[in-house]
């Protein structure tokens, strides 16, 4: 290996020099390939002589003749100039339908339910050789399972990430209320008193019955009665369907279960905050065309599912 006093004489231009006169073998080709003048390149040759201590081109004829020397380093000087050229050449762009892996989304259920199916069918048509694979992750555990590469990226309620992570608005999620009208005789537009007297069924992933509803309740003198606490949104269809009972929650989830499983949906009489839905994922993926493509596609697929659901919001322009 050469030593760091000769490496330090030596950079890119001199060696791209040295092969140009191995394949022209004459200064003036050379140095029109190289855009130098005949000076220009003559200067660079001196240089490289003295750094390698040796001729390295002797003049025979119009013509150089290369020594031993230059014929011996000639093929590893070739491939590290090669090398570098496949390494800084831009990548080529992604084909979804060549492609053969897996395409990792990290989402709560409720999100689940609005979106997974819709890009899980869309993904088979235009990737037919890749797999979708649904993580599940709650929202203090996602930035480290971004970096451990649980997944391409999240779709959740974020908190404020770590600078290495991108947070990409996506849509504003307001709550709406959801019932069987079979069970439960409700009249529309729903007023106060009739949406805290009725029994309620809240999602809560720890177990816990108060949330921002009864906060808002609070303000107006009232208080509401929960009869039954769910961990899981999938859990909420057949328990409305089996007893009187009213459930408020984010509008996506709520459209898709009205229409799976015939239940009515209603606005909440009280203010309710929204919550922003985001995509998290790795700042160096940024520019990945693969995970560039997936998040694309996610937000046409979600944008198309909000809309046909009949839900009010929609993508946000700066999405992904």
């Amino acid at each position: 290996m050469m030593n760091d006093a000769i490496l330090r004489k030596i950079d890119l231009n001199l060696l791209l020099a040295f092969a140009v006169l191995m394949q022209e073998r004459n200064v003036s080709r050379a140095a029109e390939r190289l855009l130098l003048g005949q000076p220009g390149l003559s200067a660079a040759l001196k240089r490289l002589r003295e750094a390698l201590d040796d001729d390295l081109f002797v003049r025979v004829g119009r013509g150089l003749q290369p020594t031993p020397r230059a014929l011996a380093i000639a093929p590893v000087i070739e491939e590290a100039l090669s090398n570098i050229e496949r390494a800084i050449r831009p990548p080529a762009a992604f084909d979804p339908k060549s492609w053969e892996g897996e395409f990792r989304i990290g989402m709560c259920d409720n999100l689940e339910s609005a979106f997974f199916g819709p890009l899980a069918a869309r993904l088979r048509q235009l990737s037919p050789g890749s797999r979708l694979i649904g993580i599940a992750s709650e929202r203090r555990d996602v930035s480290r399972m971004l970096d451990d590469g649980a997944f391409d990226f999240s779709v959740a309620v974020h908190c404020e990430p770590p600078s290495w992570h991108v947070r990409a608005p996506l849509f504003t999620q307001s709550s709406v209320c959801i019932y069987d009208p079979a069970q439960i005789k409700l009249k529309a537009p729903l007023g106060l008193d009739a949406y805290a007297d009725a029994p309620h069924v809240a999602v809560s992933f720890e177990g816990n019955s108060s949330t921002s509803i009864d906060v808002a309740l609070a303000g107006h003198g009232k208080t509401r009665n929960v009869v039954a606490t769910v961990p899981r949104f999938s859990a909420l269809p057949t328990a409305l369907r089996a007893m009187p009972a009213i459930a408020t929650i984010p509008e996506s989830i709520a459209r898709c279960m009205a229409q799976l499983h015939n239940l009515a949906i209603d606005l909440p009489p009280i203010d309710l905050p929204a919550e922003p839905v985001s995509m998290l994922y790795r700042r160096v993926d940024h520019a990945d065309s693969r995970a560039s493509w997936f998040r694309t596609l996610f937000v046409e697929v979600a944008g198309a599912a909000l809309e046909a659901s009949g839900c009010k919001m929609g993508i946000s322009q700066i999405a992904a």
